[in-house]
């Protein structure tokens, strides 16, 4: 650990070049393994470990502030794993650094403590979490108060001091972080029982100016506007869990608020101040008796006309934007992805507000819409920003409840009509070919977009040929805004969830929409070569909107593989050089899995052709965020390809696969086993002949000890038993069940058991293979006698009921049918455990397994989710399908009525003797359901 040489490199001075080595040798140190194993168990010595608690503290106080955040990710590290029943004295050292006069010190101290207490946001409550932050609390509410005060103290005698008063409400900026975090769960009693003086200083500072403060340009937020905007934050939490104690100290606030937003200039640098105004101000209108200041018609006009006309309007700084960075306006812009923009807290306030007054609401809106649209129309060249006002603010009212991201707005004002609307006002800026302003017809596709699920068939078919019109657009944000309406217009899916536009009707389209759709990706990226690779990347909507075309096409894509394979082929190995927009990554390989699932069937030496090359350069490169993407389609592509035996390449391939490196790496695993399963399918008698089966065991021996991996290990276990033969496996079957049971005893989990249960009844119910029972039964107690027993009836038994996926349930009733009528052991050494096995067979009988149906819908990720990237990523477009291994058993109660009675038959009438001899006479009767007893 190089920790030691971290901290001389901080604190041998405060050159630039220095702190810059140190930032690049703490970044090495999170490369390395982490600090402890899932099961809490220290990667690091302990006196590494100890030497780490010893010095990060004071390392994160005496560092500046971009070393602080590389430092605090250490600590987050450290505190998921050890805070606080292994790290106990951290407050304690937290609370005595702190300090009367030096803001500095204090300003490291409350950053290592958010960097812990932030953790509690998400959380779901529990025992365990209040534990923690009772325990925080006890220590550190009472010197947070007193640092609180002093802080405003200190404040009031430095109005003089410009960098001192600066790094006082860096102070108080890191303060109401944690406030917030402090609050975030419940509200702690020191702070109720102070809240009227907190209540006095939140208020205080909502109002606060000085000019020192103020920040020298229009775009970037000074340190009052982040104090601001974090007492928002506060108040807004405290609005929405604890209105019961702080409902008396609203009305103050909302005053403050609208003199704030009546008052505050239209600079970018205020936007998310506005914002977090706006949303206090939405969630003290969602509760019924605070709403009720705004019930009348004078209020409501005041408060559209002086608060939300002037923050939904365009601004000037709104055009730059959309001239200068258009992608970034439209990720500003979209439903549901600016949450700090003045115009979706506006909406939110409007909409919140309607919550109680929507008749009101929607007569004095209604005015300012007409307003606009007459001045738009007196002169439209000169006015469009009018337009624009009107029908933002007519979507704003039109919409109720929230804005779904697959379906857009489900439900609307009963007192509008949206389609009558859109025919009226905005279908003409689609339709005409005449000068559009760019920003309207943006308008117009959005206004498509968001009421998608408002237009029935007949009317997407009009309305769907337009969208894909503006395609052809010469402007970036009309094409791409088109580009997002398409693919959300692919996606919707009528009550019976089929889609509103098929598949015929998207084909003649294809070739078209995937040619220009790829012309669009690579344009920007021709424009400046040395920027390629970032420029490829940048649209991840139109390479979503290219999957989805892909989708919905399905096998009608065949006569356009090869055109769109070199495509993808390019920018495979463009964007392969340097990744740099995982959204963009994702769905260019979910198009790519898209094609090699509906096209490669048809022509799989094509595909292979064209893609090994591109896939192997990602593996030999190592481009970490691809691999397990590539590792994939790799076995798509194998699956796709009808051949039953093994191409030489991937014969090539399996070296490779079998290295230890490649499996360490969690993300790769999921991947690799289907890989790996794909290619023993076909090649293992291949595999066998090269001597490469005791590599294989060893990726299930790696897989089984770790709790992140077992899952895994299974799945390779059961396609190593269905595929090697029995003479090959013999030697290892006993340290394959050693390896399981050790796992079993020592750290067994809720999975573990249930997919040791899983693989029992797999090997049960495979006796053509030479599996079986009996076979079970004989591994297990060569490991110690009679063991089986115990594993039988406290494990097996107990699991089985619990088994979820019909498969699996239909599996157990295989297996324990088979135990029931061919397992000599059952019938001659465990007549309790024939009866036991036959009462199980009959309580799963109740509720049979019946298959799954086929759900042809392909939904992908939620890439705007938290956990989006982390570690492993499915590609649901080419999500292997349950298999299942008994196709031929297509009814289980017929099938376990024929087997039970024909084995009775066999073995004249032994089935039934132990039916009567063993069971009772409840399960007597229900046995004779299945069979004559």
């Amino acid at each position: 650990m190089e920790l030691h040489y971290v901290a001389q490199l901080l604190s041998a001075s405060l050159d630039p070049r220095q702190n810059k080595q140190a930032e690049l040798a703490l970044r090495k140190e999170e490369k390395k393994p982490g600090y402890s194993d899932e099961d809490g168990n220290y990667k690091l010595p302990d006196n590494e470990v100890t030497a780490i608690k010893q010095e990060l503290v004071g390392l994160m106080i005496s560092v500046p502030p971009n070393i602080q955040s590389q430092l605090g990710d250490a600590v987050g590290i450290i505190a998921d794993s050890d805070f606080w029943e292994r790290w106990d004295t951290l407050v304690d050292d937290l609370v005595s650094r702190l300090t009367a006069d030096n803001p500095a010190t204090n300003n490291g101290v409350l950053q290592v403590a958010h960097s812990i207490f932030k953790r509690w946001r998400p959380l779901y409550r529990s025992d365990q979490l209040f534990t923690e932050i009772n325990h925080v609390l006890s220590k550190f509410g009472a010197p947070f108060l007193s640092l609180l005060e002093n802080t405003d103290r200190m404040i009031e005698q430095s109005r003089s001091n410009p960098v001192l008063l600066r790094q006082l409400f860096t102070t108080l900026n890191l303060m109401m972080k944690l406030f917030y975090d402090l609050s975030c769960q419940d509200l702690p009693p020191i702070f109720e029982d102070n809240l009227p003086a907190i209540t006095s200083l939140l208020q205080k500072y909502l109002t606060f100016d000085d000019a020192s403060l103020h920040s020298d340009t229009e775009d970037e937020a000074g340190p009052l506007e982040f104090v601001k905007s974090g007492i928002f934050e506060v108040l807004t939490l405290y609005v929405q869990k604890y209105e019961d104690a702080f409902g008396a100290h609203v009305e103050v606030f909302v005053g403050s608020s609208w003199n704030l937003l009546t008052t505050i200039g239209l600079e970018s640098k205020f936007d998310i101040l506005v914002s977090k105004a706006l949303q206090f101000l939405s969630s003290v209108t969602r509760i019924q008796q605070h709403a009720q200041t705004f019930n009348n018609e004078a209020n409501m006009g005041q408060v559209i006309e002086r608060v939300l006309l002037p923050n939904l309007a365009l601004r000037d700084s709104d055009l730059e934007l959309f001239e200068d960075e258009p992608i970034e306006f439209i990720r500003r812009d979209l439903e549901g992805s600016d949450n700090d923009t003045r115009r979706r807290a506006a909406t939110e306030f409007l909409r919140s507000l309607m919550l109680h007054f929507e008749k009101m609401v929607t007569q004095v809106v209604f005015k300012y819409i007409e307003h606009y649209l007459a001045d738009y129309s007196s002169n439209p060249s000169k006015n469009w920003r009018s337009k624009d006002t009107a029908v933002y603010l007519y979507s704003s009212i039109a919409a109720k409840g929230s804005v779904t991201a697959s379906q857009g707005v489900k439900t609307t004002n009963p007192l509008v009509n949206v389609i009558d609307f859109f025919q009226k006002n905005i279908a003409g800026d689609l339709v005409s070919d005449s000068d559009v302003v760019p920003i309207l017809r943006v308008d117009a596709i959005k206004y498509l977009y968001t009421f998608r699920s408002q237009m029935n068939k007949e009317q997407w078919r009009d309305a769907f040929p337009l969208l894909v019109r503006h395609l052809a657009s010469l402007n970036y944000v009309v094409y791409t805004y088109a580009a997002i309406a398409v693919e959300r217009a692919l996606a919707l899916l009528d009550d019976t969830h089929r889609p509103v536009i098929d598949k015929d009707a998207v084909i003649p389209l294809a070739k078209d929409l995937l040619d220009h759709l790829f012309k669009l990706i690579k344009k920007d990226a021709e424009s400046d070569p040395s920027q390629i690779a970032s420029k490829l990347q940048e649209n991840e909507f139109l390479m979503r909107c290219l999957m989805r075309v892909l989708i919905v096409v399905r096998d009608g894509a065949i006569p356009l593989a090869e055109s769109a394979l070199k495509n993808f082929v390019f920018i495979t190995n463009i964007i392969s050089t340097n990744p740099s927009n995982p959204r963009f990554c994702y769905y260019h390989f979910e198009a790519l899995g898209a094609l090699i699932r509906f096209a490669a069937p048809a022509q799989p030496a094509a595909f292979e052709n064209a893609l090994y090359q591109s896939f192997d350069i990602v593996l030999s490169n190592e481009v970490q965020d691809f691999i397990p993407y590539v590792l994939q389609l790799f076995a798509t592509l194998l699956e796709a390809n009808p051949a039953t035996s093994l191409s030489e390449y991937y014969k090539s391939l399996i070296p490779s696969i079998l290295l230890r490196d490649i499996w360490l790496s969690k993300g790769n695993v999921p991947a690799l086993v289907r890989l790996l399963i794909s290619i023993i399918s076909k090649g293992a008698s291949h595999i066998v002949a090269s001597d490469q089966v005791l590599p294989v065991l060893g990726v299930f021996q790696q897989l089984v000890v770790t709790k992140s991996t077992e899952i895994f290990a299974f799945e390779l276990l059961e396609c190593i038993l269905a595929n090697f033969p029995q003479s090959v496996l013999e030697p290892y079957y006993l340290p394959i069940m050693q390896a399981l049971l050790t796992r079993l005893d020592k750290h067994k989990t809720e999975a573990f058991s249930s997919r040791f249960v899983r693989l029992y009844h797999f090997i049960s119910a495979k006796e053509d293979q030479g599996l079986g029972t009996d076979f079970f039964i004989s591994i297990v107690d060569q490991i110690q006698s009679g063991i089986f027993v115990g594993l039988y009836l406290n494990i097996i038994l107990p699991e089985t009921p619990k088994l979820a996926r019909p498969l699996d349930r239909k599996t157990a009733v295989i297996s324990l049918t088979k135990t029931l009528i061919n397992s000599t052991a059952f019938a001659n050494n465990y007549p309790k455990g024939w009866r036991f096995t036959c009462q199980a067979l009959l309580e799963l009988l109740v509720n049979p397994p019946v298959p799954a149906t086929t759900d042809d819908i392909i939904a992908e990720h939620d890439v705007d989710d938290t956990t989006f990237g982390i570690g492993f990523t499915q590609l649901t477009t080419i999500k292997k399908p349950a298999r299942d291994p008994w196709p031929e058993v297509t009814n289980v109660k017929t099938w376990v009525s024929e087997t039970l009675n024909n084995a009775n038959s066999r073995d004249k009438g032994k089935i039934a003797d132990f039916a009567k001899e063993r069971l009772s006479p409840e399960a007597l009767q229900s046995l004779s359901l299945y069979m004559r007893v």
